[in-house]
């Protein structure tokens, strides 16, 4: 298996397809991307048979702006027998089982790309995964704990029903979800959809210790842009007193709670109160993503807050270049300054036209 099938959001695969092949090539590793616009994958071909592999083990999913999921495959099995899907499916595992050890597999996925058409194969996908997984105990395989380091999931790319990518990801180097979408439901006392946002971008950049520890009733916040309080919700509902940073007006319900101040101010000239001690700053406000960029690091290096989770609105054209200068931009800044930081940014699922970026300043030198 000499191909990486890595999944987005249609629209994005130009952008995904340039991100996976500079990370490629800065392991040495060369190959070209095959694009297919409003598809919704990328498969990334290598030159090299065991590179693929080697990818999905040594880049960083987490560092990984746009890509949803990232699997190793097969070439594209064509013109599977409705009579009988899986014997082909088998023997592409067969065929790679004296490198791969599958009896490490934990979990069976049979997936669609994330579009209209291939999601009226779901119900198809659902039927097709119990005799398939079935069929795959019986070779030994799926018989891995989630916990044990060399764990794979295996995953069928479905594009039609006869039609399909063969693969496996690591376990420890890949989206835990279905798809690699989080499903999360919208809290009916939300003011508005927004907040699924933030709440995706707390599940992605930190794990559930980390966010017991870091957004509690202890802390204090600020969000610039507010109105009318999707983001300023997640705070809240975490304990946080947040000041929230608008013009426009907070939903009702939120001042109910009386953890919000309603600071009725621009947010770029909005300062935080001197006696206050903020801890999180977090940003959706629709700007151009370079003055946005330079609006959170002036809160990071004038020590205003040490944690922030903010949204870069993109461009309709050279997105990744964009956001490229942007990251460099801030990453630059901060180790010039002197800061030690962690900073990541994910395409999430409830994200249009933006990317969120997570930084935490952890000390200075």
């Amino acid at each position: 298996m000499n191909k990486l099938a890595l999944y987005c959001r249609p629209g994005f695969e130009k952008e995904l397809a340039a991100e996976i092949s500079e990370k490629a090539a800065e392991l040495g590793i060369f190959g070209f991307a095959r694009v297919e616009e409003n598809q919704g994958y990328v498969i990334f071909e290598c030159y090299q048979t065991d590179d693929a592999d080697r990818l999905a083990r040594e880049i960083p999913f987490n560092q990984l702006i746009f890509a949803r999921q990232m699997i190793v495959v097969s070439d594209l099995l064509t013109d599977l027998p409705v009579q009988d899907r899986i014997s082909p499916i088998i023997q592409q595992y067969q065929a790679i089982a004296h490198q791969i050890n599958l009896t490490y597999s934990t979990e069976l996925l049979v997936e669609t790309a994330d579009t209209n058409e291939a999601k009226s194969l779901s119900a198809f996908c659902r039927k097709f995964t119990v005799p398939l997984r079935q069929a795959l105990k019986k070779q030994g395989w799926l018989q891995g704990t989630r916990h044990h380091k060399q764990g794979l999931t295996l995953h069928i790319l479905m594009l039609d029903s006869t039609q399909c990518y063969v693969g496996y990801s690591y376990n420890y180097n890949h989206s835990e979800h279905f798809m690699g979408i989080p499903r999360l439901k919208f809290p009916l006392d939300a003011p508005s959809r927004s907040t699924l946002k933030l709440e995706e971008a707390i599940l992605t950049f930190l794990s559930r210790e980390e966010e017991k520890k870091r957004l509690n009733e202890q802390m204090y916040a600020v969000d610039l842009g507010a109105c009318p309080g999707g983001w300023t919700y997640q705070l809240v509902k975490r304990g946080l007193f947040v000041y929230a940073v608008d013009h426009g007006k907070m939903a009702a319900s939120l001042h109910d709670t009386g953890r919000i101040e309603h600071c009725a101010e621009d947010g770029f000239k909005f300062q935080p109160p001197k006696r206050s001690k903020i801890d999180w700053l977090v940003c959706d406000m629709v700007e151009q993503p370079s003055r946005i960029s330079q609006l959170i690091l002036k809160w990071l290096v004038n020590g205003w807050c040490h944690e922030t989770i903010f949204n870069l609105k993109l461009p309709m054209k050279k997105r990744y270049l964009e956001v490229k200068k942007c990251l460099q931009m801030i990453e630059e800044s901060l180790e010039k300054q002197g800061f030690r930081y962690h900073i990541q940014a994910k395409h999430l699922y409830h994200d249009r036209e933006e990317i969120t970026v997570h930084i935490a300043v952890k000390s200075l030198d």
